[in-house]
This record gives C-alpha cells, sequence and structure tokens, in this order.
C-alpha cells in the first residue's frame, strides 16, 4: 500500500497534535462539581429537579459557586421533604428548570462536568436539556464514585457513599443533601481522590478518567513508551527487549490507544503480562483506518506474536474441494491450487467444514472414499454403495456419464445455486421433527447452516476478487474523501485527498503508485479471506462510491448469500420467540422413564 496522503497533509489530524502530548495535567483543567436535589429516581417517570448546586474549582481554588432552588410545579413527597428540608413553601416562588438550566449551562461552559453518582446528576440535566430542545454540550464527565470504587479499600472507608468518603478525606463541609453543601463536599472528595492517586503516577485527565487499580505500578512505570506516537490512525508493535513482536493492535489514535496499556482502560490480565515484557512499541501511521486493519492482519500473519490470539495463523482454514479426477469427490484441504477445482470456504475449523460437507453429500451421492479411482475400476463396493448412499463407481454400478451429470449438479450448487442442497436437508429435517427426532433435526439445520455460511463467502470472495481494479471512496467524518484501491481482492493503496487538490488528478495518482497485484486460482489467492472480507465490508457500507471498477463486480442472484439471510432471519425469529426475554438457547430436557 503506498499512501498518496496521510496525517499532516491538512486536517484534524495535524490539529490533533496541538494537544499536550501527554494530556491535560489535572492543575489545569477547570471542574464544575454539580449536585441535584430531586423529587424523585427517575426523570423520565416524571420527577423534577428541587434544587442545583454547583462548585467550579481549578488547581484546588474555587473559582464560583452556583446555587439556586428550583420550582418543580409538583408537590414534594413528604419523604423527600424530610430528606432535604426542602419544602413545598420553599420552592413556591423560585424559578422553573426552564430559566435555571440555562443559567447553568452558562456557568460549567467550557468545565469538566463532575458529580458523585453522576449518571443520575447527569441524566436529569440532560432530560430536562432535551425536553426544552436544548442542545446539550460535549460535556467531558467525572464520576467520583465510580472512581473511588477503583480506590478506596474496605480498610479505607466501609463504602463509597458521598458522607462516608467526606469522613475519610476530612471536607470541609458535611454532605446532608442539600445540593451546595453535597457540591462542595464532592470538591473535597475529588480533591482527596486525585492526591492520592497522584502518588500512583496519575497526573493528567486522561489518566485519571481511565484509572484502575488493577494496572501494576510497573505497568504505569512503561508509560513513556506511548510518548513517541502520534495521535493518528495506524497500528502498533509491542516488542521484548529482544525486539520480538509481542502484540499487534490498531487504533485510530495510536498514542491514546498505547497509553491505555499503561494507565487503565486495559485490564485483562494477559495484556498485563504482555506489557509487562514490552521494552519498545513501534507505531505505523497509516493512511485510513481500513489501510491500518489490513496492515494488522498482515503483521499478525507475518510474525504470528504470542498475545495475539486471533488472525495468528491465516493458512490454518480449511477448504471443501470438489476434485478434478475421473471420478470427482469431496476433500477437505488446506491451500487453494491452481487445478481447475472448484473450493468452497475458507472454514475457520476442520468441524465447520466437515458439516458442510456431510451437507453435500446427503445431497448428491458421490463418492465418499479417499484417494485417485482409476477410470475403469474393479473393486468391491463399500458400506455406503451397499446402503444406497453412494452410486458405487468402484464396481461400475453408475456410468460416467450419470456421475458426471451428478458432479455437475454439485457444481452448480457450490458456485451458483444451492437449491438441491436445501431441498434435500429441509425434506429430511421435516421427516425427522415429525417423528420428533428434533435433536437429529437441528443437527442438520447445523450442517445446512454450515453450507450456506461457507458458499455464500465464497461467492461473495470469488466476485471480489475477479476483478482486476476497483477504486472507492467515502467521505469521513472530516469532510475529506478516503480513497482505496483494491486488485484482486488485496487492498493495493489508500490516502485521503488533501483539500484543494484536484480529485481526479489525485487518484490517478494513487492508481499509478498502487502495488501491482497478480490474480492467482481461488477466492482469495492474492489476500487472506480476512483481509478481502474487511473491505468488503467497508466497499458495502453506507456512502462508499465507486469511482473505477475494471471487471465485473457481481454475485450469483439465487447464490447461498439469499439464502443464508433467509435463514439467519428464521433463527432470530425463533429466538424472539423465546418468552420472557430469556434468550439462552433452548435446548430439549430428557426426562427418564417411569
Amino acid at each position: 500500500m503506498t499512501p498518496s496522503a496521510g496525517p499532516g497533509a491538512g486536517g484534524k489530524w495535524e490539529s490533533q497534535r496541538s494537544f499536550d502530548e501527554l494530556g491535560r495535567s489535572l492543575r489545569d483543567v477547570t471542574f464544575c462539581v454539580v449536585d441535584l436535589e430531586t423529587t424523585g429516581g427517575s426523570a423520565q417517570g416524571g420527577s423534577m429537579i428541587t434544587e442545583i448546586g454547583a462548585v467550579k474549582v481549578r488547581g484546588g481554588e474555587v473559582l464560583g459557586e452556583f446555587q439556586t432552588l428550583v420550582n418543580p410545579h409538583q408537590a414534594i413527597p413528604a419523604f423527600i421533604a424530610v430528606l432535604t428540608g426542602i419544602t413545598d413553601s420553599m420552592v413556591a416562588t423560585a424559578p422553573p428548570i426552564e430559566r435555571v438550566l440555562p443559567q447553568f449551562l452558562e456557568f460549567a461552559q467550557g468545565c469538566v462536568l463532575v458529580a458523585h453518582n453522576a449518571p443520575f446528576d447527569v441524566g436529569f440535566l440532560k432530560h430536562f436539556a432535551a425536553e426544552q430542545g436544548r442542545p446539550w454540550p460535549k460535556f467531558e464527565v467525572l464520576d467520583t464514585a465510580k472512581l473511588a470504587r477503583r480506590v478506596i479499600t474496605r480498610d479505607d472507608a466501609p463504602n463509597c457513599k458521598l458522607g462516608s468518603l467526606a469522613q475519610l478525606f476530612g471536607a470541609s463541609t458535611t454532605p446532608n443533601h442539600r445540593a451546595l453543601s453535597d457540591a462542595r463536599a464532592t470538591v473535597d472528595v475529588l480533591h482527596g481522590l486525585t492526591a492520592r492517586l497522584g502518588g500512583l503516577g496519575v497526573h493528567t485527565l486522561e489518566e485519571l478518567q481511565t484509572f484502575s487499580s488493577r494496572v501494576s505500578q510497573a505497568q504505569r512505570k512503561k508509560r513513556h513508551l506511548a510518548e513517541q506516537l502520534p495521535h493518528a490512525p495506524g497500528v502498533y508493535l509491542f516488542r521484548d527487549d529482544r525486539q520480538r513482536v509481542l502484540y499487534v493492535g490498531t487504533s485510530k489514535d495510536l498514542r491514546t490507544r498505547v497509553r491505555s496499556y499503561f494507565t487503565a482502560s486495559e485490564t485483562r490480565s494477559r495484556m498485563g503480562e504482555m506489557v509487562g515484557l514490552a521494552a519498545s512499541v513501534t507505531g505505523i501511521e497509516c493512511a485510513t483506518p481500513l489501510e491500518a486493519e489490513v496492515r494488522e492482519l498482515r503483521l499478525i500473519g507475518e510474525h504470528k506474536p504470542r498475545y495475539n490470539r486471533r488472525s495468528r495463523f491465516p493458512e490454518r482454514v480449511h477448504w471443501v474441494k470438489l476434485t478434478v479426477e475421473p471420478w470427482p469427490r469431496l476433500s477437505l484441504v488446506r491451500q487453494v491450487l491452481d487445478d481447475g477445482a472448484e473450493y468452497v470456504g475458507p472454514f475457520s475449523s476442520k468441524k465447520v467444514a466437515e458439516r458442510s460437507v456431510a451437507a453435500l453429500h446427503e445431497a448428491f451421492p458421490v463418492r465418499q472414499c479417499s484417494g485417485r479411482m482409476a477410470k475403469v475400476p474393479s473393486m468391491t463396493p463399500c458400506a455406503l454403495g451397499e446402503m444406497g448412499r453412494c452410486l458405487s463407481p468402484c464396481d461400475g454400478s453408475v456410468t460416467p456419464e450419470a456421475y458426471d451429470g451428478v458432479v455437475h449438479e454439485l457444481r452448480t450448487a457450490l458456485v451458483q445455486a444451492p437449491d438441491a442442497v436445501i431441498g434435500s436437508l429441509s425434506h429430511r429435517m421435516t421427516a425427522l421433527a415429525a417423528e420428533e427426532r428434533f435433536e437429529d433435526a437441528g443437527s442438520f439445520r447445523d450442517r445446512l447452516a454450515a453450507f450456506l455460511r461457507g458458499a455464500a463467502r465464497t461467492q461473495r470472495l470469488r466476485a471480489l476478487t475477479r476483478c482486476p481494479e476497483i477504486v472507492a471512496a467515502r467521505r469521513d467524518d472530516d469532510g475529506r474523501w478516503a480513497v482505496h484501491v483494491v486488485r484482486h481482492g488485496r487492498l493495493a493503496a489508500a490516502g485521503v485527498i488533501p483539500a484543494g487538490a484536484h480529485a481526479g488528478q489525485w487518484v490517478q495518482e494513487l492508481q499509478a503508485s498502487a502495488e501491482s497485484v497478480s490474480p492467482g486460482p481461488g477466492p482469495t489467492p492474492s489476500a487472506t479471506a480476512e483481509e478481502s472480507e474487511k473491505i468488503l465490508r467497508w466497499l458495502e457500507s453506507p456512502g462508499v462510491r465507486l469511482v473505477h471498477v475494471e471487471g465485473e463486480w457481481t454475485c450469483p442472484v439465487g447464490g447461498a448469500t439469499k439464502h443464508l439471510r433467509v435463514h439467519d432471519a428464521v433463527n432470530e425469529s425463533r429466538a424472539n420467540l423465546v418468552p420472557f426475554d430469556d434468550r439462552r438457547s433452548i435446548r430439549p430436557v430428557h426426562q427418564p422413564v417411569r
């Protein structure tokens, strides 16, 4: 891939570098700590706000306070009045939320919102903003209750309620269920939590938002490994002290994603072990997210990192092959060859591939014995031949012409129309269900599904890989056009049209600089199936425009994809019919015979 334009070519990636590369220091962040008193627990259920209190702080200094009662235009429940001390007479002359909310939003403008149990307070504010048709500002939100649960142990405090934390950190204000007092107490809790976390190396807002006690101090000390990475899409590689690749990942923002491994949001024990071994991190900038995903796949296939569980061995897939020989048969193979045979797949496991073969044998009685067979065989029939489940060419029970006719129908089912397979297995399932042999019917359903998925995958991949070139573009959120050149199912070039550039000329230059790709046998000769499928998903996503297509990009109208959609729709309907919203799979219960 040869990106002709990417980070630094103008646009938002370049502007992202203007931020403090290490994150926003907590000393420089302005927080607006807010608390509400309400008539109940649910704004959607009709509860109203009765009081708003807020404190604006930065660097430990109070910049301002906001407090007002709010007329809820409904009676305050007695137990709420006892709890908060706010009565109907106190709010009778207070302004309504329609007047108070704009004032609060102006007070909190540009701040990071902080609340204890933030979903409650922020949820109420957002609800009434929506009711008033007022756009909700894109506040960053910090929940001191959530943060405390990550930091405070039972030895510190019995729980993470505001009163317990205020006592733990020696708050100057005792929370009493009045909005301003509770907000002031929350300020002291916020400062107590940040002071404690400062000793653990948490000094920025980003680190505070993602902190987890499950990340060890040794992991945090390695966060400097992310400092040289850019805020841009791409691929990152963790390496050990011998430069062996431990893990490959992709992100739309390399620096932010890699930093999370050392701060908090990555808490999987396996990843913690990997970070412990890491000595360096390499970043590869990519022009587009799709290019990053493809590079990730290729790097995983090349290095086979021990901590990448998926896609490490793309060569370990299975294909179902219809052989080319005097008496063709179905065979499981690991590789697609240029031998004129038909292939279906790839299948991720041998078990699924075997189900697909079983489905085909149910519909087409071709021989199931292994090895080549002479054009004029003189053998005794196998058990399947004696049972009538095989045409039995071994003993001359079928003529070459009749056998070829069945093979032709089988080939049609593989590459064009699977109706014969669907009809045969549906008939078996119906018969088994009539005999109440539901588990046996289910096994035939699984065989049919395995075949349909494999055939649909093959047909879609073949449609893409037989095209010498496809050029497609999509406008991204920043208004710029991402362009990809795909040749025989392989991503050959990717880029973003720079602002002010002549689009047609730029695309021609991208095509000229793209990787040369030679066609080959089978659906995915020039790339792994996983890469081609990622490209397909992007090509089929909303907003993609085809700039140039060389060849015919079409799938059979009556192909497996259509039937697979019907099969999946039936299964989804069956799941949705489960009563009481219980989506667990239903299996028959065998009752003992009495």
